[in-house]
């Protein structure tokens, strides 16, 4: 399954809590950063960077705040 199908249906569950879909989606985040290394390529780390924004806008749609922070501190 594709990253962002996979987020869009994370933030789709109904029967989770907004602090549980939040930390599924940092722990996706985090293994994405976590996976890249010394050998990983410019582009390998762009779709990192360009995946990780993706989630923190996701995050963003469930708590505002929390969203603009990531998003802001990303840059």
């Amino acid at each position: 399954m594709e990253l962002q199908d996979r987020v869009l249906k994370i933030v789709g569950y109904k029967t989770w809590s907004d602090k549980r879909k939040i930390d599924t989606l940092l722990e996706i985040d985090a293994t994405a950063y976590t996976n890249l290394g010394k050998d990983s390529t410019k582009t390998e780390r762009e779709n990192t960077r360009r995946d990780s924004r993706f989630i923190y806008r996701a995050i963003k749609s469930i708590d505002e705040p929390l969203g603009t922070k990531l998003l802001i501190n990303q840059c």
